[in-house]
This record gives C-alpha cells, sequence and structure tokens, in this order.
C-alpha cells in the first residue's frame, strides 16, 4: 500500500456522523387521531448528486400490516435541487411548497429567497439545517405491491434535518391524505461507528 497522494484524499459523501449509510433514525409520525412508530434506515448517501436512499417503516397503520417497510428516495436541497417541487406526479405547487416549508423555523430566514425559481441553497453541506424531499416508492421486500387498503406512500415527505442534534422533522403531504403529519425522529447512537478512514 502506498502513501496518500494529499491531491487525492478521500471526500466524504457524508457530511456529518448523523447523516451517513448505516444510520438509524426513531421516533414517529403524528396524525390528528393517531402516533405510529416509525424508523430509518439511511443506505446510501451522496451529497455531490443530492441524493440518499434507504427504508422506512411505519407500525401500526393498518391492523392487516402490523408493520410496513418501503424503500425511499431523497432528494437534498442546494444546487442541484430547489426547494420548490420538480415532479407534477408528485401533486404539489409552488404554493403547497411554501405552505410547508414554512411550517419549519429553520427555513423562514430563508423564505424570501426560496421562491425564486433560480435560488441554489450553495454549501448546504456545511450549514446547520439540510432540507430535503423523501419519496417512497414501493413496498419492501414485494416491490410489485403499489397500494395497500388504509395505508398510502404515494406522497412524499418534506424534511428538515439538523446536522448538529441528529433530529429528523418531516412533514408527509398528499393530496388525498390528512395535512401536515407531523414526522419527528432522532438518530440511534451507534457508538460511533463510521464507514471509512483515512490514515496519514
Amino acid at each position: 500500500m502506498s502513501s496518500a497522494d494529499p491531491a487525492r484524499q478521500f471526500l466524504p459523501n457524508s457530511t456529518s456522523s448523523f447523516l451517513r449509510p448505516g444510520s438509524r433514525f426513531v421516533g414517529e409520525q403524528k396524525s390528528d387521531r393517531q402516533i405510529y412508530e416509525v424508523q430509518v434506515d439511511i443506505k446510501h448517501v451522496d451529497m455531490a448528486e443530492s441524493f440518499l436512499c434507504g427504508y422506512l417503516r411505519i407500525r401500526g397503520l393498518t391492523d392487516e400490516h402490523p408493520t410496513l417497510t418501503t424503500y425511499f428516495e431523497g432528494e437534498i436541497i442546494g444546487t442541484k435541487y430547489t426547494f420548490q417541487t420538480r415532479h407534477a406526479e408528485w401533486g404539489s405547487c409552488e404554493k403547497v411548497d411554501m405552505q410547508h416549508w414554512g411550517r419549519f423555523p429553520a427555513w423562514r430566514p430563508l423564505a424570501k429567497q426560496a421562491k425564486r425559481a433560480d435560488f441554489n441553497y450553495k454549501n448546504f453541506a456545511q450549514r446547520e439545517h439540510i432540507f430535503m424531499r423523501w419519496k417512497e416508492y414501493f413496498l419492501v421486500p414485494d416491490h410489485r405491491v403499489r397500494t395497500i387498503s388504509g395505508a398510502s406512500f404515494e406522497g412524499f415527505y418534506y424534511i428538515c434535518f439538523n446536522q448538529v442534534t441528529g433530529k429528523v422533522s418531516g412533514i408527509y403531504f398528499h393530496a388525498k391524505s390528512e395535512k401536515y403529519q407531523q414526522l419527528e425522529l432522532e438518530h440511534v447512537n451507534d457508538f460511533g461507528c463510521t464507514t471509512a478512514f483515512e490514515f496519514r
């Protein structure tokens, strides 16, 4: 093994000890009537592509399926994705976007600039708060199942992630679902395990 070339140092895809492959977050999703246990496992993070993916497990949503696990992908708001949702099939629009982002106190100082279509959230990886959209795509393990009676994963989550505390705050949006369902998750301590080291 040769010594490391300083010009080709390892650049981490993760921004903090919390948002990286292998991270687990647990907490709950609250609607007006119910509280559900939620666990999120992050499987892949690519800050250069403003992308992450993982599994979201929710308990108690339906009697028939006590636990449901979905695969989701995340768009990280920054230079590639703006605060405006670009997927017509997700059912959102600029007004809905701003109503949901506006419920996060950390977003409010950005509100004026964020409404601009060309707004870039520069240096997003170095900021205390990272904003994302998480979209569930299919059930795990059977990816062919697209609908389940009493449960919907056709919407998506607006996410505000605090890199300092490891807390995830989210709001679920789907045009036909109850409004402003809150997702609150905390990072599970895994005793400092990390995915890569660099020795000099």
